[in-house]
């Protein structure tokens, strides 16, 4: 898809084109965090990520490396209208945690997580090219179950 292109004139009665890449919507299903995206842009990205949870079988995980391990953070849409979500969060040292979170605090959450200068991830190992934090809409039959880390 990503070699597909699309060619716009530049005016009226003009035969000048420009080839344009046509980006597949699989390609906005990854974030890293730290982003040069601006405030209004991390807003509409978690709207539209809002709108993909409720409205297709997908699951967002949230991911961080540290010394002591991994975090993960999973979000599932509980309901068909889209007001509940599941979050489940998983920390190597402490396991696994589940809440309910409404919409709104879900979008908060979300919008402050995407938003951050410097990652979540802490881990002295990795380069520091790679110490970044990921945010990923995933199929529901492809996303890390539970039942893997115990």
């Amino acid at each position: 898809m990503s070699s597909e292109r699309s060619k716009h004139r530049l005016g009226s009665g003009t035969d000048t084109q420009l080839e344009t890449p046509i980006e597949p919507r699989e390609n906005h299903r990854e974030l890293l965090i730290p982003n040069n995206r601006s405030g209004v842009s991390i807003v509409s990205y978690v709207d539209w990520a809002l709108v993909e949870l409720t409205h297709e079988p997908l699951g967002a995980e949230y991911r961080s490396s540290h010394l002591w391990g991994h975090k993960r953070t999973h979000y599932v849409a509980v309901d068909a209208y889209g007001e509940l979500f599941a979050k489940h969060h998983h920390d190597d040292r402490l396991g696994w945690h589940e809440e309910t979170l409404s919409r709104d605090k879900l979008r908060t959450e979300l919008v402050n997580r995407l938003s951050r200068f410097r990652p979540e991830t802490s881990d002295p190992t990795r380069e520091v090219a790679c110490r970044c934090d990921r945010f990923v809409l995933k199929p529901l039959r492809h996303r890390s179950q539970r039942e893997d880390t115990k």
